[in-house]
């Protein structure tokens, strides 16, 4: 076995994928990118970021307090925080009411801001050992809308409890589009919460952290007094290109066993050094996990430096990442593992005599695996959007809007709500028409409109939605 092809099999070993789906992540896949460390600090009420980017995985790591006691040393108070799932991917109707139970409280006539305030309050009441005197949501709810001064007595003690210990409680919240199948609704689910959060500002050892999608964000949800006070801590979610790569050797090195071994291996060729090792977990060192010599040398070792014979095909350090990108030039890490995997498997099935681990048409195709993977996602989470781009198929971009207009007039004459859609949240602003739809996709990223006025759509989808480019990765066979 050449080393080529035992470092490729020592690849597939390293867990390169991070869709979680609200489970507990493995200690090993812990790493945090330095913008990601304001959002985790305490005071970073609102945190903000697309699809895949790390919120439902942060959720679960700050639900897990081995993985919290993990990264305390590099987020500073959350080893001593305690912390409550408010709301997440994870249904707990004992600790929040779920989509059902919502919409019968706002049927009943309770605002959201007194329901959000009553699953913060339920929490803390049984950390005082003084459980609200009611079972049921419904009844919780009425009991704090009932009760003022009680609720003020409890919140007081929580507080002074937590302070006490020199501790505090963090309430995390997650995945808010199952709130509501209406954006609305949703709008007003989000901006209760919102104002239940900057409440929590008033004690100083009770904090939440909200995460949300941007399109979440974008709409009327701050419009209250005094959200700039939430405003002013809002952190994002972004990975740069750097951070991406540090994350995928953060898998490798830490593979199992005599794969994992051998990635160490690499790395200390290259680096001159090992990797260093606390609670069992292999570090990177710090020259790794910013965009260095180093790091580009690293993935040279794997993929060589040339997407072909010469320079001017690009870099494959560069163009991994940047053929990932989404309309605003994101790349998620899910993306990227997913695209690197797959390179991986098909260099073992076509390149397998190949001096190099990674082929350089296999990045190509993981490209094409991740698109079509990303599609899914977005499918799931956004029905609509399949329904609207699958009728672009064979169409060549960047092209004239009015070709893509003709498309979906010719598929639904009557306009965007004669297209039949699920019980999930529908395309904001559908409206307007199909000008509407073409905004709601350029905001998600999936088209861009180019300075010629020109539609264009990033590679990442447009090979999934079997879209073509002259001189691009050619769209999936799967389409």
């Amino acid at each position: 076995m050449t080393q080529a092809q035992a470092l490729r099999e020592a690849m597939l070993e390293a867990q390169l994928e991070t869709s979680n789906y609200g489970e507990t992540p493995a200690a090993s896949n812990l790493y945090i990118p330095p913008a990601h460390i304001k959002a985790l600090n305490l005071e970073s009420t609102l945190v903000v970021g697309g699809r895949g980017v790390g919120k439902s995985f942060w959720t679960a790591v700050l639900g897990d307090s081995g993985l919290r006691s993990l990264i305390g040393s590099s987020v500073r108070q959350l080893d001593r925080a305690e912390v409550c799932i408010g709301f997440s991917l994870n249904e707990n109707i004992d600790r929040h009411p779920n989509r059902d139970s919502f919409f019968q409280l706002r049927t009943a006539g309770h605002a959201p801001y007194d329901i959000w305030r009553t699953v913060i309050l339920h929490w803390l009441a049984e950390r005082l050992d003084h459980p609200l005197p009611a079972s049921r949501w419904p009844a919780r709810v009425e009991w704090l809308k009932q009760n003022p001064e009680d609720v003020s007595r409890l919140m007081v003690q929580a507080n002074q409890k937590f302070a006490g210990e020199n501790r505090h409680a963090l309430f995390v919240f997650d995945a808010l589009d199952r709130t509501s199948n209406d954006w609305r609704s949703m709008d007003e689910i989000v901006r209760g919460l919102l104002e239940a959060a900057l409440w929590l500002k008033s004690f100083s050892h009770l904090h939440a952290k909200v995460f949300l999608r941007e399109d979440q964000m974008e709409r009327n949800v701050t419009n209250f007094a005094d959200a700039s006070k939430l405003l002013a801590s809002r952190a994002t979610l972004n990975w740069e290109r750097h951070d991406l790569h540090g994350l995928l050797w953060q898998r490798l090195i830490n593979a199992p066993d005599s794969a994992g071994e051998q990635l160490r291996t690499l790395f200390q060729t290259v680096a001159g050094c090992q990797p260093s090792q606390r609670e069992g977990i292999w570090q990177l060192p710090d020259e790794a996990r910013r965009e260095t010599p180093l790091q580009r040398t690293l993935f040279e070792k794997l993929a060589g430096p040339w997407m072909g014979r010469d320079p001017r095909r690009g870099v494959p350090y560069i163009w991994s990442v940047s053929h990932l990108a989404d309309g605003r030039g994101q790349t998620s890490p899910r993306s990227f593992l997913a695209a690197i995997r797959q390179a991986v498997e098909d260099s073992v099935q076509r390149y397998s005599a190949e001096e190099l681990p990674i082929h350089h048409e296999s990045i190509k195709r993981g490209i094409r695996e991740a698109s079509d993977n990303r599609v899914e996602e977005l499918a799931e989470e956004f029905p609509w959007i399949r329904t609207f781009l699958g009728c672009l198929k064979g169409l060549t971009v960047p092209c004239n809007y009015e070709l893509i207009l003709e498309r979906w007039q010719d598929a639904f004459p009557s306009g965007p709500a004669s297209a039949s859609l699920d019980d999930r949240l529908p395309p904001q602003h559908a409206e307007r028409g199909w000008d509407g739809i073409c905004e709601d996709l350029q905001r998600l990223g999936l088209l861009e409109r180019k300075k010629d006025g020109r539609i264009d759509m990033p590679d990442l989808y447009r090979v999934g939605f079997g879209l073509g480019r002259r001189g691009g990765v050619k769209p999936s066979s799967k389409q």
